[in-house]
């Protein structure tokens, strides 16, 4: 009989400017996958209606 395999090695988290990956959890069939988290690219500003002439 064949033995089962070893669960995964854990990745470090990657971590860039804009976007962080994190290694999720193995699921029953021994998955994993990865969460990305994005960070926001620019500020939003309030709207302001114009004056008017």
């Amino acid at each position: 009989m064949s033995e089962p395999k070893p669960a995964p090695a854990k990745t470090p988290d990657g971590v860039t400017r804009f976007v962080t990956t994190r290694q999720m959890a193995p699921n029953e069939k021994g998955f994993v996958g990865f969460e990305t988290v994005w960070k926001p690219f620019q500020k939003e500003a309030r709207y302001q209606t114009p004056k008017k002439p």
